[in-house]
């Protein structure tokens, strides 16, 4: 038994060095520098949807899409909350929803 252990112990050991040495490689991007890559930066997307919605900006994120990358900004409007996407390369609206119930944002159309 305490061999096993020895073994399963020296096997994560190789495969947490592993991890460490391909992220130090540069091979795993963060997500957060991707938007330096926008055409459009991020205070000019929120500017576009809040515009377009007539409201303010309470949270914006940048992600990559079925179009894209584009920006997803939450504006609040009067008693509503609006979902618009905005394209990261031109700066024009790509899509704009009612966000009826905000409890979880993951499975927003």
């Amino acid at each position: 038994m305490y061999r096993y252990t020895k073994l399963s112990l020296l096997a994560i050991v190789f495969a947490a060095t592993g991890a460490v040495a391909y992220a130090a490689k540069g091979d795993m991007e963060n997500d957060a520098l991707s938007v330096t890559k926008a055409r459009i930066p991020l205070v000019q997307a929120v500017t576009v949807a809040e515009q377009h919605a007539n409201g303010k900006a309470s949270r914006a994120e940048y992600e990559n899409s079925k179009q894209g990358w584009v920006y997803d900004v939450e504006v609040v409007s009067g008693a509503k909350v609006f979902d618009v996407r905005v394209d990261a390369d031109k700066g024009t609206v790509i899509g704009s929803a009612e966000d009826k119930a905000d409890h979880d944002d993951d499975h927003d159309e």
